[in-house]
């Protein structure tokens, strides 16, 4: 897959020992490339880079990477699936289950807003889901990039389903203003309000990459109580201190987004956007591209995995807070232990995984 350089390993011991020996990866993606359409094309709302780092990402290769880069680590990922406008649905959705039960890992289904209640549920509960992805891409054609709205991609009549089988919702938030955004954040509150049974995440901090993306949310959701973040392919120590100053190390979540995070990358903000500086040539020609940015000889040399970077990110962070050993243990392990242990029990289907 990769080979560690002699300064990714080098790295790595700055964050080994902050790290607990069990970690839950609440956030990542797998999908084979024989399964997806040749067809598919960018939703006009999405940054292109993550494609250039992995055409697919089997489970194996999946948890091959944990080997490589956390050698000492046992690392449980929970899974779902990577899907377009144009994909066959199913047929990703039902790899991301044979996988889980091969590998006895938790998943989620990567719901279509198009499917009716009964559908949705019939489809999540048949081969063990724990809950649904939902991604903005998948929101009705009609609608403009920066018009949709978090109800768009996940509909009423599946929160509903979602809260009565208490499961998990991983939210990816839309529109130009991430975390700031006044609709976003009413829509967030409205679903933890109105569907109190659902358990939460809400991924990348919100997308709240840059300083410039928090806006007075973090004022808004102090009065949240019960939806969690993960701060999967986010490296900002601002916005995590901020994260945690707002609700506490018991509802944060670590989260990778592999297979993105295995791009050499370190990422600076100018201006409210976030760059990605990446080694030359290393993920073609992205010259184009407003959030990636290459430099070439010793630069690119000392850059190591993105993954890295975003605990490193959060170690400082968590130092700046003075969290305690059981509050990382909780943010990288028992938290989401905590989700996914109440969500296996409450959906209360015995056959956990695919069979």
């Amino acid at each position: 897959m990769f080979e560690l350089t002699s300064y990714d390993k080098e790295f790595y011991t700055r964050i080994r020992e902050f790290l607990p020996s069990r970690i839950i990866d609440i956030h990542t993606h797998i999908w084979l490339e024989n399964l997806k359409s040749p067809a598919v094309s960018l939703h006009a709302a999405m940054a292109s880079w993550p494609s250039r780092v992995a055409k697919e990402n089997s489970i194996e290769d999946l948890l091959q990477t944990y080997k490589l880069l956390f050698p000492d680590k046992k690392v449980t990922p929970l899974i779902f699936s990577s899907v377009e406008q144009g994909d066959d649905i199913d047929m990703l959705n039902n790899y991301t289950a044979q996988a889980a039960a091969q590998h006895n890992c938790p998943a989620l289904i990567f719901a279509s807003p198009k499917w009716p209640a009964d559908e949705f549920k019939q489809k999540l509960q048949a081969k063990g889901f724990l809950g649904a992805k939902v991604y903005l891409s998948l929101s009705p054609s009609h609608i403009l990039p920066n018009e949709i709205q978090i109800l768009d991609f996940a509909p009423h009549h599946q929160l509903e389903v979602l809260n009565s089988l208490g499961a998990i919702l991983m939210l990816h938030i839309p529109r130009t203003g991430r975390l700031k955004d006044p609709i976003n954040l009413a829509q967030m509150m409205e679903i933890e309000n109105r569907y109190p049974n659902i358990k939460l995440i809400i991924a990348h901090v919100g997308r709240a990459y840059c300083n410039e993306d928090i806006g007075d949310a973090f004022e808004i959701l102090k009065k949240s109580k019960t939806m969690f973040f993960d701060f999967s392919a986010n490296s900002n120590q601002y916005v995590f201190e901020r994260l945690i100053e707002t609700v506490g190390p018991k509802r944060i979540l670590f989260g990778s987004d592999l297979p993105i995070l295995r791009m050499r990358a370190r990422r600076i903000t100018e201006n409210g956007i976030y760059v990605n500086i990446v080694p030359k040539g290393l993920y073609g020609d992205v010259s184009g591209d407003k959030n990636m940015r290459e430099v070439a000889g010793t630069d690119a040399e000392n850059i190591t995995f993105f993954l890295y970077e975003e605990i490193v990110a959060f170690k400082r962070a968590a130092l700046a807070a003075n969290l305690t050993t059981a509050d990382i243990e909780n943010i990288f392990h028992a938290n989401a232990n905590g989700i996914i242990s109440s969500a296996k029990a409450s959906i209360g289907n015995q056959r956990l995984y695919y069979r």
